[in-house]
């Protein structure tokens, strides 16, 4: 229509004041005197840009559907379901880049996460047959035709056994076969690519898929994760539950464990139903994984919201309920306390700290851009905390403005983004997609989680334990004394913070 048309001109001319304000506040020296003025050219653009991109998002459904992104996202998520597998993979990554690609791609690419392509009954029965040497209605009293969801590498089905009900998990026929043809496929394409553009660097998507994809194909080496997560998230006291695994009918493609009830935390009418308080259930969110990355550095690094469901507990709080265990990674004590150092310096704006601790990550001067990119903001905050001593920047924006700013800088800095991708270790790689994953739930949730108090207090509190393996008694002391003046600041945020953690819904 005629309206959407103006809509998506005045969304390209906001794009654009947004680009040119960004790229004059980012090329000037924060110390003169027009920092704040050009600051604030960058705020009243991105709250130009978002109220376009709300108008846009409110006009009739199917004039939506209509429009050129809308399209492009159709034909992309085509493509990865006709293909499968490592495509579909590829697809549901996209769906969690809300920082980066327009609304349309990540509303439509969604789907890919709870409605894949589906196994026909028959071939699941053999499946299950080979797996487990009888078909599903010989093993359990109960079985489901229809999958409860279907996901890019297996299918969910319920079942009943003795009188429980369970999950059934069974992997796509011939998937293990196909997913070697499709990693080379993948690899040929990103060497042509790397080899024609010098400049974009696309090698890291390999590094991150091709290693993993084997490990997740295998639902025994999936059930052992969920148990050691299981044990982790017990010793935290968070409230989280982890289906537990029937070993007795379980093998590489077919993996049965307890059927838990909950819903996705992004299903936000589940949530204002119940009147649970989402600034609780964002922030049980950060904290659950939060704590495998600095504690036990064991790390769920798939956790789309298909993965992480919420339900009441007896309690009257929410509980999540954690799902596909098959995507972790360990994390080297090394690697963990210097990425806890990182954050840790974030948390207090520690310039110095945060240049140091980037480079023993292997990245020198472009040590801003990964700050940005792990915080999702632009590194000029973390200047002006440095100033202020706060926890946050003065100046707020509503979600819908603060992503178009942050999508407005991913765009700008995308090149810088990719190479920076090619210099980090590569544990990093899955810690930048679960942060994509979680960062993605937290701005459909309204984004109330502090992620920046949250992970710098894990971060505080690793380094403080691991200071008591140091032979130092003086530099015991001084970490003691570092750890209980940071927790107090820590607190006296959130108790200045409490009246509006109540009030927001």
């Amino acid at each position: 229509s005629s309206t959407r048309v103006l809509l998506e001109k005045e969304i390209t001319i906001r794009a654009e004041e947004l680009d040119k304000a960004q790229k004059i506040h980012t090329n000037n020296d924060i110390s003169d005197g027009g920092y704040e003025v050009r600051k604030k050219a960058v705020l009243e653009a991105a709250e130009r840009l978002g109220l376009a991109e709300n108008a846009l998002a409110e006009i009739d459904e199917n004039e939506w559907e209509n429009s050129v992104h809308a399209r492009a996202a159709k034909m992309l998520r085509s493509l990865c379901r006709k293909n499968g597998g490592t495509y579909i993979k590829v697809g549901q990554h996209l769906a969690n880049l809300d920082h980066l690609l327009p609304p349309a791609y990540i509303k439509i690419l969604y789907s890919l996460f709870g409605d894949a392509p589906v196994t026909p009954i028959e071939d699941v029965r053999e499946v299950i047959k080979e797996e487990l040497g009888a078909y599903p209605e010989d093993i359990f009293e109960e079985f489901a035709i229809e999958p409860i969801a279907s996901a890019s590498l297996a299918q969910v089905h319920v079942a009943m056994k003795d009188g429980k009900k369970l999950a059934v998990k069974v992997q796509h026929r011939g998937l293990r076969e196909t997913s070697k043809g499709d990693i080379i496929a993948l690899e040929t394409v990103i060497g042509i690519v790397d080899s024609m553009f010098n400049d974009f660097k696309w090698g890291w998507i390999c590094e991150e898929i091709a290693p993993n994809l084997p490990r997740e194909l295998d639902f025994v080496f999936e059930g052992k994760n969920a148990e050691a997560a299981a044990k982790h998230i017990e010793r935290t006291g968070l409230d989280c539950v982890i289906p537990k695994v029937h070993w007795d009918q379980t093998s590489s493609r077919v993996l049965v464990m307890d059927f838990e009830e909950g819903h996705s935390v992004t299903k936000l009418e589940e949530i204002k139903k119940s009147g649970v308080k989402k600034s609780e259930l964002a922030t049980l969110i950060s904290s659950v994984f939060q704590s495998q990355i600095f504690q036990s550095g064991f790390v769920h690094c798939d956790p789309h919201p298909e993965n992480v469901y919420w339900r009441m507990s007896e309690k009257g709080k929410p509980q999540l309920v954690l799902f596909d265990h098959g995507l972790y990674k360990q994390l080297d004590d090394d690697f963990r306390m210097t990425y806890a150092q990182l954050w840790k310096s974030l948390l207090i704006a520690d310039i110095e700290g945060i240049k140091e601790s980037c480079s023993s990550l292997g990245v020198e001067e472009m040590y801003p851009l990964l700050a940005a990119m792990l915080t999702s903001r632009p590194f000029d905050e973390v200047i002006e905390r440095e100033k202020t001593k706060a926890f946050t920047s003065k100046e707020s924006l509503d979600v819908t403005s603060d992503a178009a700013m942050i999508r407005g800088y991913a765009q700008q800095y995308l090149k810088e983004i990719i190479q920076m991708l090619d210099k980090v270790p590569r544990q990093m790689l899955l810690l930048f997609k679960m942060n994509d994953c979680l960062r993605h739930i937290d701005h459909s949730l309204g984004s109330p989680a502090n992620t920046l108090i949250i992970a710098g207090k894990y971060a505080t509190e690793t380094l403080y334990v691991n200071s008591k393996n140091e032979n130092g008694l003086l530099s015991r002391v001084r970490e003691w004394i570092s750890y209980v003046l940071l927790v107090a600041r820590i607190k006296g945020y959130e108790m200045a913070s409490k009246s509006w953690l109540i009030d927001y819904k």
